[in-house]
């Protein structure tokens, strides 16, 4: 048995609020998808859909095997690693005197992390050298908020939704690590040797995608920046 879990977890709202859903996958001790899930929220705010999501995730996942989340939210990361200790002091306020937005789900997420080796590692979104895991599962919450359907590995659907690698989200810096017993740095995109032509960087595509020029690439092909998305270095020039 494993002594150890890597998964990830996200949340969508088309609108906020609006249709939402959240959504968790699970990989093996070497980052390999093995199993998901996602849920409709119906109408709710992007807030509530990220703490879902990780909720979710603690509730499928063994609580005696150390854990390794991924998540883009910094709120709902902050909110149950930095905030809450401060929220249950001044009688779930926040420091404005306010009362704590969502505060069952953290409740909830609260009591399941209890006595657990959890440890938290921020990845930036919507990155085309992104964490694989963390595109899985923002593209299964993306998609299940339109179809308001559960799917996912225990509803007959096995196969992972394949994430998008049209968007981009640039000035994010590094990835940072936030857990309860300390901190680190998450590393990017695997670089292929040498590769730099017309002044652009090149990169092994984690995900396939199809290049401005109306061909595809595979995952673990050279890729790089082809005007405003990714694609075949060689098309580079066609597109200045």
């Amino acid at each position: 048995m494993s002594d150890r879990i890597i998964a990830a977890c996200d949340g969508a709202c088309k609108g906020n609020p609006g249709p939402a859903a959240w959504a968790w996958v699970v990989a093996d001790a070497e980052g390999r998808p093995q199993r998901w899930e996602a849920g409709p929220l119906g109408t709710a705010t992007n807030n509530v859909a990220e703490l879902t999501a990780l909720l979710r995730l603690l509730e499928s996942t063994n609580p005696g095997v150390a854990l390794e989340v991924r998540m883009d939210s910094q709120y709902a990361m902050k909110a149950v690693t930095e905030w809450l200790p401060g929220w249950r002091r001044r009688g779930w306020k926040t420091a404005a005197g306010k009362p704590v937005a969502n505060r069952e789900l953290v409740e909830g997420i609260d009591a399941l992390l209890t006595g657990r080796p959890v440890e938290f590692r921020y990845v930036p979104a919507h990155r085309v050298d992104g964490d694989l895991l963390n595109a899985i599962a923002d593209q299964a919450a993306s998609e299940v908020a339109v179809t308001q359907e559960p799917a996912g590995t225990a509803h007959g659907t096995p196969d992972m939704p394949v994430p998008s690698t049209s968007r981009t989200e640039p000035g994010r810096g590094e990835a940072k690590r936030t857990s309860r017993s300390g901190g680190g740095s998450a590393g990017g995109a695997t670089r292929s040797g040498g590769g730099r032509s017309g002044g652009g960087r090149v990169l092994k595509a984690k995900f396939p995608g199809r290049c401005s020029c109306g061909r595809s690439y595979a995952a673990g092909e050279s890729i790089a920046k082809v005007g405003s998305s990714w694609g075949h270095p060689e098309c580079r020039t066609s597109a200045v």
